[in-house]
């Protein structure tokens, strides 16, 4: 019996396995073409990854080498605002009429091609000296710069001890040590050897702000450390009206209501010899412990920012400062730097 096949047909059904084998081929195709597609965009998201991160990177490198550079400068232009300062107050004792700097002033700023600097005076008056200093005077010191009674009644006995003024042994914690030198202390920072002086009460911190500060308020406060209110050159009786801490002020007596009167005064302008004098005695008899300058060595230290190619001033800002003595007209070198800081507080 004859089969009967329609036109078109291949015997056998051969287009049928042709047709499934074109389809199958076309799959595959497609299926290689979709996964190098895949492949190229995963390549290009890891370059632009690869990309993005060599990009931070360069821009962190060029950031810190910029900060780096303002620091640098910025240090010279502090150290050359403590020398013209330095200069300047020199000037003004050699030459009152020529006086650079106003009689009683805390502190000057300049203005450099370069940069600005804020320098602050501070003569050794200002502080109390360590080796000297009373016992009820150094407890209410003390705990002027906040700390805690009893702690604070451990440090006064142990900077007693350490200057050797209380008979006994420096107050040094437990463990192998050299022996102290039982007498009266070279430099400031060997209080940090006493019990209970943390480098939070020997240079100063920040503390929050009481309250709700308002806008544009800082949320923190510098408070100062006993490195701004005792040392070794220090005043013996009276001292500064015009740059002593309010700690220091507290300490020799006077009371909290005094102490912002004072700081009020001395906020509107410097005081001078007539203004103080009609001041003492709102302050009670406590203003008698109060004088103005008149003394050979003081601290000067000075803060800089550098100027921007842009004209800005540069975020970066770097304190140097420099403990300096000022001897009489028949030394050859007028101006003595006792102690010079790279790095210190400012505030």
């Amino acid at each position: 019996m004859a089969t009967i096949r329609t036109a078109g047909t291949p015997p056998n059904g051969r287009g049928s396995d042709r047709s499934r084998f074109n389809r199958s081929r076309h799959r595959k195709g497609a299926t290689t073409r979709g996964s190098a597609l895949l492949m190229v965009l995963w390549i290009s998201a890891a370059l632009a990854a690869v990309a993005f991160s060599l990009a931070n990177t360069v821009r962190g490198e060029t950031d810190r080498t910029s900060t780096s550079l303002d620091e640098v400068r910025g240090y010279y232009l502090a150290a050359g605002a403590v020398d013209r300062a330095a200069v300047e107050l020199l000037w003004s004792v050699s030459s009152p009429e020529k006086r650079r700097i106003k009689q009683g002033s805390a502190s000057v700023d300049y203005t450099f091609p370069t940069g600005v600097a804020h320098v602050e005076l501070i003569p050794e008056t200002a502080k109390l000296d360590v080796n000297t200093v009373l016992p009820d005077r150094l407890m209410r010191l003390v705990t002027a710069l906040g700390v805690e009674p009893g702690t604070a009644m451990e440090i006064t006995h142990g900077i007693l001890a350490r200057r050797g003024g209380a008979g006994g042994a420096p107050s040094l914690p437990p463990g192998p040590s050299f022996p102290g030198p039982g007498a009266s202390l070279q430099e400031v920072e060997e209080l940090l050897s006493v019990r209970g002086i943390t480098p939070e009460v020997f240079y100063g911190t920040y503390i929050p702000v009481q309250g709700d500060p308002g806008r544009g308020e800082p949320r923190l406060i510098r408070r100062n450390g006993l490195v701004d209110c005792l040392s070794v050159f220090g005043s013996r009786n009276q001292v500064d009206a015009n740059t002593a801490d309010p700690a220091v002020l507290s300490a020799i007596g006077l009371t909290p209501g005094g102490v912002q009167l004072l700081l009020q005064q001395r906020r509107m302008a410097p005081l001078t010899p007539e203004r103080l004098g009609q001041l003492v005695p709102m302050l009670g008899p406590a203003g008698q412990m109060l004088r103005l300058e008149g003394n050979s060595i003081l601290t000067i230290r000075a803060t800089a920012q550098v100027r921007l190619p842009n004209g800005q001033l540069s975020d970066m800002k770097r304190t140097v400062a420099a403990l300096v003595k000022y001897m009489p007209p028949s030394y050859p070198t007028p101006i003595h730097i006792l102690r010079w800081y790279d790095t210190t507080w400012s505030n």
